[in-house]
């Protein structure tokens, strides 16, 4: 199995018809805050850590990046990534510790691109990747527990308890 399809993946649309509540969660987790953390796998295997900005639009959860940039080439290289909500500057992490992973499906069509520019008002070029979730976790506290949530396509959403 190849890299480019030993993950498969659902939409963001798919994971919010599953469970809107848990999407919905996630989703003002992410826009709490402006920049978040990415991991791309390098060419020789190892891992890169980069900020980043993500864009849920038109159902769909978008990773935009600079031409060329390295995380860009590394996702097109090797779509597998994961990506981490920023935990906030407090400590507190207010809504939770949030973080997905999945493939990175690059857009080439470019009268798509153009129309998605001009949506966000950015100018081309850049790369633009719609994500394919293969799960999405959250960790947080209820009183003196520790909840943990997570989404698969396949298994679904599981809650755990822990004290």
């Amino acid at each position: 199995m190849t890299a480019e399809n030993s993950v498969t993946g659902s939409s963001w649309a798919d994971f919010q018809r599953a469970e809107p509540a848990f999407a919905a969660t996630v989703q003002a987790r992410f826009a709490k805050y402006l920049h978040h953390v990415l991991a791309t796998l390098r060419k020789d295997g190892s891992p890169r850590v980069t900020g980043l900005e993500v864009i849920f639009r038109e159902d769909q959860l978008w990773l935009g990046m600079m031409p060329d940039s390295l995380k860009a080439r590394d996702l097109l290289r090797d779509p597998r990534f994961a990506l981490h909500a920023n935990p906030g500057t407090d400590g507190s992490m207010d809504g939770g510790d949030v973080r997905l992973s999945g493939r990175a499906v690059e857009i080439t069509d470019q009268e798509e691109l153009a129309r998605f520019a001009a949506a966000i008002e950015h100018p081309l070029p850049f790369h633009l990747f719609r994500v394919e979730l293969s799960d999405v976790v959250r960790s947080s506290v209820d009183g003196d527990e520790m909840v943990l949530q997570s989404w698969h396509p396949a298994a679904g959403l599981v809650t755990r308890r822990r004290r």
